[in-house]
């Protein structure tokens, strides 16, 4: 092992007032007769294991001693090492936290950080404790590592010796010993052939995270874009609304204005001529209350002569020429007609938010950006399966359902079913109970030669030619025949290829408007996919011609 540099800030002469037992300096410092320097303490407790032997050796020089040495103090020495022990506290690694792996020969009160582990010591050190390491020949071959766990769990609790080998049959580290003794018929490598074995699946693994990762970030970046994109169109929609709204009431406001000045205006005219009629009026009133009086005068006149002359004068008509007989004003009725209409413009307005809000909010509600992931195996497409079942009021006459409402048959004469708004009349074919608009599977299977698998509106066309599935706007179709498919929609045929089966799946995303048909055998085959937008729930629906047999389950057919 290469020599590394020594801990900064160290001397290198201080190394002669270390103690040879715990690697730090000495505390307490004794002398032996072969005149070695011990902390007594080390030294001590040395010669309590050494106590059954009954001789006392030097760990250094080994110079054996028949009795146990009397130690004393040495003063000078101590003095020396005392002044270096503010300096040697000053130069250790900072003081061991939780996490940290503390030195094993710093003292109790003040454990440092250890820097390296020692799996030949099976001790690790701090950078001043370490420095022996990098000096002593001795210590030099021992195999250092960096710190990860405390060594201790490196090492057999059984035999105290470090796990260098890995037992392939258990499953776990054991030292030599162990691969002796109790793992010797088992599969035992070395830790390192195991690392490396290991180290190759590590890289693989690793590979995948990259790759699982890298695929992550892009959905996260698609994620952020869409939802920018998002915010955006909303914030576009919601301004298009606000302004065909703020035109839409701008166009009401304007013809209640419009409304407001024809009536006002209507007013002012109908008045002039109420005014001018009720002038001319009053102008008659005083000529006749004159004439009334001139005759009431002439009435009581005693002069014949004069009552002739007069009256034929009186009797002439005062009335105006130009006044229209029996003139008479109908307010209520002159404006009943106008408020009328403005009710009945009223109504048409409201009947038509009403009628249009449910598809609005429809469209709204199908809008999303966070969806789940499209399923690809068949085990995933049939988390969304659902439970269908045929409806009796949709069916034709020439069909029958069974009781659990999972198989429909053929039949040459018709069945005695009632009338129905909702059957079909000209086409043998049937729609499900269940409307759907989210995400869901089912599986139609078939021994039929000639069948179809649909969805469809439920409003649907029922009594014309145009109602079988797919020759209309509202319902889409797969026929299946003997190694050929086609696809129809809005009465457009598209020929489809794919493997023969007997089994269809269909997948509905609802929301994101796409509708699947697969070939289910051992593996699932796309046979067409229509992505459009749907604005109504769907309902499954079934067309076989005469004499075939559909069912669900374990017969012919199959609805989940």
């Amino acid at each position: 092992m290469a020599e590394e540099p020594l801990h900064r800030g160290v001397a290198t002469d201080n190394i002669q007032f270390w103690c040879a037992l715990c690697l730090d300096l000495l505390k307490e410092p004794v002398t032996v007769q072969c005149g070695h320097s011990y902390c007594r303490i080390c030294i001590e407790r040395c010669w309590d294991h050494e106590e059954n032997k009954g001789e006392y050796s030097c760990p250094q020089c080994r110079q054996i001693f028949q009795s146990r040495p009397v130690l004393g103090k040495n003063t000078m020495l101590a003095e020396v090492v005392e002044n270096l022990s503010g300096l040697s506290t000053q130069q250790c690694s900072p003081c061991a936290g939780p996490a940290d792996v503390a030195c094993d020969f710093c003292s109790s009160s003040r454990q440092s950080t250890a820097s390296k582990s020692c799996l030949t010591c099976l001790a690790s050190y701090c950078a001043a404790h370490l420095k022996p390491h990098y000096i002593f020949p001795a210590l030099k071959t021992h195999q250092l590592v960096s710190v990860t766990i405390p060594v201790k769990e490196k090492v057999c609790t059984q035999h105290n010796r470090l796990m260098d080998i890995y037992c392939k049959t258990d499953k776990r580290c054991i030292c030599c010993l162990c691969s002796i003794e109790h793992h010797s018929r088992h599969s035992n490598v070395s830790a390192a052939a195991e690392r490396a074995e290991e180290q190759e699946l590590l890289v693989m693994n690793q590979k995948k995270v990259q790759k699982r990762l890298q695929e992550r970030e892009c959905e996260v970046n698609e994620l952020v874009q869409a939802l920018k994109e998002f915010k955006s169109c909303c914030q576009t929609a919601v301004k298009s609304i606000d302004d065909m709204m703020d035109q839409l009431i701008s166009s009401i406001q304007r013809r209640r204005l419009l409304a407001k000045q024809l009536m006002g205006s209507q007013e002012n005219i109908a008045v002039a001529q109420a005014e001018e009629l009720q002038l001319q009026l009053e102008a008659e009133i005083a000529k006749l209350r004159k004439r009334d009086a001139d005759l009431d005068q002439l009435s009581q006149t005693t002069d014949h002569i004069h009552f002739i002359q007069t009256f034929q004068s009186l009797s002439a008509s005062c009335e105006s020429p130009d006044l229209p007989p029996g003139a008479v004003v109908r307010p209520r009725h002159s404006m009943e007609t106008a408020t009328k209409c403005v009710c009945e413009l009223k109504g048409d307005i409201e009947d038509l938010i009403k009628k249009t809000w449910p598809k609005i909010s429809a469209r709204v509600c199908a809008v999303g950006v966070v969806l789940p992931p499209k399923p690809k195996t068949r085990e995933e497409f049939l988390h969304y399966c659902r439970t269908l079942t045929l409806d009796t009021n949709t069916v034709h006459r020439c069909l029958s359902i069974s009781q659990q409402g999972r198989r429909v048959t053929s039949h040459i004469w018709p069945q005695p079913y009632p009338h129905h708004s909702d059957r079909f009349t000209d086409v043998g074919q049937v729609l499900c109970r269940e409307g759907l608009s989210e995400r869901c599977y089912w599986e139609v299977s078939s021994r039929c030669r000639l069948w179809e698998v649909a969805v469809a509106y439920k409003d649907i066309s029922k009594a014309s030619d145009d109602s079988a599935f797919g020759k209309n706007k509202k319902s889409w179709s797969l026929k299946c025949a003997p190694g050929a498919y086609a696809f129809r929609h809005n009465a457009a045929t598209r020929k489809v290829r794919g493997p023969a089966s007997s089994r269809i799946g269909v997948y509905l995303d609802y929301k994101a408007g796409e509708l699947s048909f697969y070939s289910v055998s051992d593996q699932m085959t796309l046979l067409h996919k229509e992505q459009t937008s749907f604005t109504q729930p769907l309902y499954p629906g079934l067309w076989l011609r005469d004499g075939s047999n559909v069912e669900s389950n374990a017969e012919v057919m199959k609805l989940w």
